[in-house]
């Protein structure tokens, strides 16, 4: 299966991360890859990005080695109500939204308290994507994750990272199996992210192309195959 887009890396901007982003770019076009998405931390992460960086995209062309770059941000869920760290005025100029949870910038809760930070965030116009929701440091009802990425029409993320043995989350391959269930059951699209912080990681899925042939999962779900079928799921396209 031929895959066309990433749509999780990080630059140096994020601070624990290793390339510029001409570095990345390079990489995904060798790739073959023909979109790219940057998707910074968000500021509540230490080391990352102000506001301001994220409101300078303007400065940098979205075409370049060949290969459309998605600017955007893997935000912070900082509590049980879904709240992320950076206001609508900034997430409007955003290509591409991710939220995720980090141990660093939120307090581990119950499943019930967790299942509900990510179901707040999707209530979010600009979330695009929900991020390695398959941290098995964080038990969550896969189940209701789901279902209510369908009912709020986002995009989950299986994230190749959680499947690397370098990987400080836990239980990725099998919490990603559940999601890879529910939504095979629920008919909810999946989008490939490298979670690449240095560029040789760019584009690379190989752990997780091996578990989607493992359980058989519909390539019409996979929005990574198209770049038209990704645009139709991200709120700045629509």
């Amino acid at each position: 299966m031929k895959y066309v887009a990433d749509t999780h890396t990080h630059t140096i901007a994020s601070g624990h991360a290793y390339s510029t982003l001409a570095e990345m770019a390079k990489a995904a076009a060798e790739r073959g890859l023909e979109a790219l998405a940057i998707a910074e931390h968000g500021p509540q992460l230490p080391g990352s990005c102000h506001p301001m960086y994220f409101r300078n995209y303007k400065a940098i062309d979205r075409h370049i080695f060949g290969v459309e770059l998605l600017l955007g941000s893997e935000l912070d869920i900082i509590n049980y109500d879904g709240e992320v760290d950076l206001d609508e005025k900034d997430l409007k100029r955003l290509d591409i939204v991710l939220a995720s949870i980090h141990t660093l910038c939120y307090t581990i809760g119950s499943r019930a308290e967790n299942t509900r930070a990510y179901c707040k965030a999707m209530e979010n116009p600009y979330v695009d994507i929900i991020g390695h929701a398959d941290d098995g440091r964080m038990p969550v009802d896969y189940d209701e994750l789901v279902r209510q990425a369908r009912a709020h029409g986002k995009l989950l993320e299986l994230n190749n990272s959680s499947l690397l043995p370098t990987c400080s989350r836990t239980n990725g391959y099998e919490n990603m199996k559940l999601i890879l269930k529910y939504c095979e059951k629920y008919e909810v699209p999946v989008t490939l992210g490298s979670d690449a912080h240095f560029f040789d990681r760019v584009g690379r899925f190989e752990e997780v192309e091996a578990l989607l042939e493992e359980v058989g999962f519909p390539e019409e779900l996979i929005v990574s195959t198209s770049l038209e079928k990704l645009k139709k799921h991200l709120h700045k396209f629509c």
